[in-house]
């Protein structure tokens, strides 16, 4: 019989593709849309109620979250539910926001495309 742990981890898992350069987790499931609070993280019910899989994740990894600690995504990818530090990690709300502002600023990266000539 596979533990609470387990069975968390496969049903994340059955819906999550691997981006191959990235290393990010993608969420293929139900999101929180891109109006009001959720604004497009990945959900999913669990024992009854909605959850924010990219949260319940790495509580299922690594344990309890502090109260004073929100999960980052480093990767800047709202879809990847990877717990690897690389990808995620806790950090205050102030400290959030910073790397969201300091991402926002970052210019976009140019895309490149074959001119026929």
């Amino acid at each position: 019989m596979s533990s609470r742990r387990d069975r968390i981890r496969a049903k994340i898992l059955s819906r999550v593709t691997i981006d191959a350069a990235t290393g990010c987790w993608l969420w293929t499931g139900p999101t929180s849309g891109n109006n009001g609070r959720g604004k497009g993280y990945p959900r999913m019910s669990l024992d009854g109620q909605t959850v924010a899989v990219h949260l319940a994740m790495w509580t299922n990894e690594h344990g309890f979250i502090p109260g004073k600690k929100q999960l980052d995504h480093k990767c800047r990818n709202r879809l990847c539910v990877n717990p690897d530090p690389k990808h995620t990690e806790l950090v205050t709300h102030r400290e959030n926001m910073r790397r969201r502002d300091r991402a926002r600023r970052q210019p976009a990266p140019l895309v490149c495309e074959e001119v026929a000539g």
